[in-house]
């Protein structure tokens, strides 16, 4: 499949993409950069703000806008406006911040919270309903990443990217959960994910050069190849939905692995001819 650079904003950590059927944009941030940045496929218009504080995930509301997993709390954004507004605050404990995050079929939004030094210590993964109740799903995550719902509404998806594994949780029990797929022993570990209408997930794979896309039972589908080291997360996209958006980043790497990959830290396009599974908005 041809992979494009469809914006080369040089993220630090480009991570959280998520689509806006209603504007026809997909919105990702930078979290080191403290930057949320969009681009809109149909007229190649794009644009970025700097943010007050680091966020990692978002979800479009049916007001408009989105609300945003932040290291402050929950919060709201305008991104026309440049305005954001936390308007559920939260403590983190010390060194911690919020990684991934996705809306499930029945518009909670999920996200996680994560040790900023390597995931030494264990993070946490939260629903937040439509009111704005939030509620602790699940603990002893080291590095919660991927946080995707199968199309039937019953499989949480998620990985601990220390372990590089990937896991199978059923939805109405937590508890039950089964090993997805793993790169244990490889340099590719599991980061962020996305689901198609077929309930296939693909998944950046960091330190991999590439995004695999796992079959229902784990195995793998396909192999992408990626023109960087480090994708970090996708999103499907784009008027059909067939378009698989992918974020990267250029921490960690040495200026030598860098100068090798002067794309890294971009926004890639993947056609994938593959429709995604089409997420609700937030209504809360």
């Amino acid at each position: 499949m041809d992979v494009r650079c469809v914006v080369d904003s040089q993220d630090r950590l480009g991570e959280g993409p998520c689509w806006s059927p209603r504007e026809g944009r997909l919105y990702w941030f930078d979290i080191q950069g403290k930057r949320l940045a969009w681009y809109e496929p149909k007229t190649e218009a794009r644009g970025a703000f700097d943010l007050p504080v680091r966020a990692s995930a978002a979800a479009p509301r049916s007001q408009g806008g989105l609300v945003m997993a932040t290291e402050k709390g929950l919060a709201v954004c305008d991104p026309d406006a440049g305005t954001i507004e936390v308007i559920r605050p939260f403590a983190l404990p010390p060194g911690f911040r919020t990684n991934d995050g996705k809306i499930d079929l029945d518009g909670n939004f999920w996200w996680s919270t994560m040790d900023d030094d390597g995931g030494k210590q264990t993070g946490a993964v939260f629903r937040t309903s439509p009111q704005f109740e939030t509620e602790r799903m699940l603990t002893g995550i080291h590095i919660p990443n991927t946080v995707s719902v199968s199309p039937d509404g019953k499989t949480l998806y998620m990985a601990d990217s220390k372990l590089q594994t990937l896991f199978a949780h059923d939805l109405r029990d937590l508890t039950k959960i089964r090993r997805f797929a793993h790169t244990a022993g490889q340099a590719a570990t599991p980061d962020g994910s996305a689901v198609d209408a077929h309930g296939y997930l693909w998944n950046a794979q960091w330190g991999g050069w590439r995004v695999v896309r796992y079959a229902p039972d784990g195995r793998i589908d396909m192999t992408i190849a990626m023109p960087v080291e480090q994708p970090s997360s996708c999103a499907f996209g784009g008027e059909d939905m067939t378009t698989l958006f992918v974020t990267s980043a250029w921490d960690e790497l040495s200026p030598q692995a860098r100068a090798g990959q002067p794309v890294a830290g971009g926004l890639f396009a993947i056609e994938t001819g593959v429709k995604g599974l089409a997420l609700p908005l937030f209504e809360g």
